[in-house]
């Protein structure tokens, strides 16, 4: 019998809404891509060439568990430059991309039972992640009339003895919402540890972020290098972690993991130190694309009453149209062949919505608003 807790694991709706894309283009069907987050800019030119430099030099052996020196230290400096925060090298861990990371930071921190307070919408995969390290993701509904901000007020409702931390994303899959730093501040001062997922840090459009370490040292920090730098199928991020938690991680990745590969953080090295414009030059180009595509959802009948200020995601509410975003989302692909991800991916709350990523080209957002226009006038 396969384990409980494996069973708790849901499939991940976007990837299953693609694999369905996937197989219309094997019949030869054009199908527009807006469900997933992934820029379709090519890697910068610098960070593939110190990858290819590092794959000569032979950097393809084991390495040190944390990752290597110069990336740990390359990112210390990025959150002393942007943010100023002191972040020490020994206080980093390089994994495969930020999920490894996810996984070990909630081993190291959840006992079972222990709670997790998570936004609803959340991004899909943040209740997995807890319920498979024994833990109980508790939600707290943010409003569209709100801008899907936590309300600090709503989170401290929810504190419980049991309550071990609080999961913020900002900017936030799948809302686009930027939390204000008065705010962040708040939900740091209601004691949980914060674990803050800073994977869009660097793509904003109105005002810049805020790192959860500007306003404490109780706090757990993810970041990577695949949506600010268009290096999705890398596969490197790290996690910023307090000193008492590193020799848990340590081990952990360890015995899991051994290591990250060498020639791919090398590229990391790259990304902050030779490419660290390239985040602002994407943010202008998704910024075009985000008014082009918040214009062209209203225009088809799509109600988007909160434009999104950072990452590069729309939730749209489509209730007018159907209450069932999951059947809603695969007849638009069947008969329009546009791919979106169904709201209920992302939490209760979000049932109804359809998610619309702007990662795709001005050429093919305008194209899949055709086609999803032309769709939804026979339902009206």
């Amino acid at each position: 019998m396969i384990a409980r807790r494996t069973q708790e694991i849901e499939p991940f709706l976007a990837v299953e809404v693609f694999q369905r894309a996937q197989a219309l283009e094997r019949q030869g069907i054009d199908v527009i891509h807006l469900e997933f987050g992934e820029p379709d800019f090519d890697t910068p030119a610098v960070i593939r060439e110190a990858a290819e430099k590092a794959l000569k030099d032979g950097r393809t052996r084991y390495v040190h568990t944390l990752g290597i020196l110069p990336l740990r230290e390359a990112i210390a400096e990025h959150y002393l430059t942007r943010y100023g925060v002191t972040v020490s090298p020994d206080q980093i861990l390089v994994t495969a991309g930020t999920s490894p990371a996810m996984l070990l930071l909630f081993s190291a921190l959840l006992d079972p039972g222990d709670e997790v307070i998570l936004s609803d919408p959340y991004y899909a995969c943040y209740p997995k992640f807890v319920k498979f390290s024994g833990g109980v993701p508790v939600y707290v509904p943010v409003e569209e009339t709100d801008g899907f901000q936590f309300r600090p007020e709503a989170v401290a409702a929810r504190v419980t003895p049991r309550t071990k931390g609080m999961l913020v994303n900002s900017p936030a899959n799948p809302t686009g919402t930027v939390l204000s730093p008065e705010r962040l501040a708040a939900l740091c001062r209601l004691g949980p540890w914060v674990i803050s997922d800073e994977i869009y840090h660097g793509l904003t459009y109105e005002g810049p972020e805020h790192t959860v370490l500007e306003f404490t040292d109780h706090a757990f920090v993810l970041n990577g290098f695949s949506k600010a730098f268009a290096m999705t199928g890398w596969r490197v991020g790290y996690l910023i972690a307090p000193r008492e938690f590193m020799p848990a991680l340590t081990a952990m990745h360890g015995n899991f993991f051994i290591s990250t590969n060498e020639f791919v953080q090398w590229a990391g090295v790259a990304a902050l130190r030779e490419a660290a414009d390239e985040p602002a030059r994407f943010a202008r180009i998704f910024a075009e694309r985000r008014r082009i595509m918040i214009d062209g959802l209203r225009a088809i009948g799509l109600t988007v009453g909160f434009e999104p200020t950072g990452a590069f995601y729309i939730l749209a509410n489509a209730r007018h149209f159907s209450a069932d975003s999951l059947s809603f989302a695969y007849e638009i692909l069947e008969r329009s062949h546009v791919a979106v991800t169904p709201g209920v991916a992302f939490g209760r709350n979000a049932e109804g919505y359809l998610r619309f990523s702007y990662s795709a080209s001005v050429e093919r957002i305008r194209e899949g608003l055709r086609r999803l226009g032309g769709f939804l006038a026979t339902r009206r």
